[in-house]
């Protein structure tokens, strides 16, 4: 069971994770909780370490933004225990979520739930902080950028064997976003395939990775809200000769695009240009080239977070070019 910072906005509302997750428990179900930052600590601590230093060491931001999990994780655990119920709440490092050694940015490498098992089999709920992990090659605490806790989530789902409950403020996945399209109609089911191009496309009630995670390790996902007790949207394997040609309609504005103009028409300037952003570790969307006669102008979008990081990249692919 994974719960947004939305969620877990205030005590209140972290009083209702805590019940959501004892009658749960009380279900007979083996309960494992998977935990965001409250409401907008993520943005409020990178903005004081960006007030801090304009270009904050990747290592210590690390150490900076993984403590607001464990802040709301440990909050969490404190409200099923005055509920009457045992919890623990373990570090993504305590939970042995093992990551690459690339910090805002790891990807998870593997996960050895020890301690979780443990506690499960002692009638524990389980609080883990999403967001992070740990790397063995360096020893350090590693953060797993945009989506990580629902990759967390879904991670861990597969590690255990479970399928993955995503509790956010929206009722699952619609055709269209619901503020800006009143009509708009939840979807009971999504098969993987729709849930990623809908994720790549800007819906956020998925991130993308976590998507590519579970269709990977087969986990079911069901999309729900943490304040109705209505169903929400499952993403799942679907089967079917046929289907609807048009599911539902996305958009984003946490992208940017680059349009580069006067790019050198010859082979493998594209490559390098896009091999110095990749090099940064930024995930880029939407290329488009076009080659008239002379130089070409080359266009590309990126999340918006990685702005600097493709302006450093580009600087260097200009020296080269």
């Amino acid at each position: 069971m994974k719960f947004g910072g939305s969620s877990v906005a205030d005590p209140e509302k972290i009083r209702h994770v805590a019940r959501r997750l004892v009658e749960a428990r009380q279900r007979g179900i083996r309960v494992v909780g998977t935990i965001s930052a409250m409401g907008e600590t993520t943005d409020t601590l990178l903005e004081l370490a960006r007030s801090t230093s304009p270009d904050p060491n990747p290592r210590e931001l690390d150490m900076l933004l993984s403590t607001g999990e464990r802040i709301s994780c440990a909050l969490v655990a404190m409200a099923v225990h005055d509920l009457g119920h045992e919890a623990v709440s373990f570090t993504g490092s305590q939970a042995g979520i093992l990551t690459d050694p690339v910090h805002t940015k790891a990807k998870i490498r593997e996960i050895t739930p020890v301690r979780v098992l443990e506690a499960l089999d002692r009638g524990r709920i389980v609080l883990v902080a999403g967001f992070q992990g740990f790397s063995r090659d360096t020893m350090d605490v590693t953060t797993l950028g945009r989506g990580g806790t629902d990759a967390t989530a879904v991670a861990l789902a597969a590690a255990l064997g479970a399928s993955c409950e995503i509790y956010s403020d929206v009722e699952g996945v619609f055709t269209a976003d619901p503020r800006i399209v009143p009509r708009a109609r939840k979807l009971p089911v999504v098969s993987y395939e729709e849930m990623l191009e809908m994720a790549a496309s800007g819906a956020k009630v998925l991130m993308l990775r976590a998507v590519e995670l579970a269709r990977g390790h087969g986990v079911p996902i069901h999309a729900r809200s943490t304040f109705s007790s209505e169903p929400g949207t499952w993403i799942e394997d679907v089967q079917g000769m046929e289907a609807a040609i048009v599911s539902a309609v996305t958009h984003s504005e946490d992208e940017v695009l680059f349009a580069l103009r006067g790019v050198p028409d010859r082979p493998g300037s594209a490559a390098a240009i896009l091999a110095a952003v990749a090099a940064e570790h930024v995930s880029v969307d939407t290329i488009l080239q076009n080659v008239a006669h002379g130089p070409a102008e080359i266009s590309f979008g990126v999340p918006r977070e990685d702005v600097t990081a493709t302006r450093r990249a580009l600087a260097r692919a200009q020296e080269t070019l």
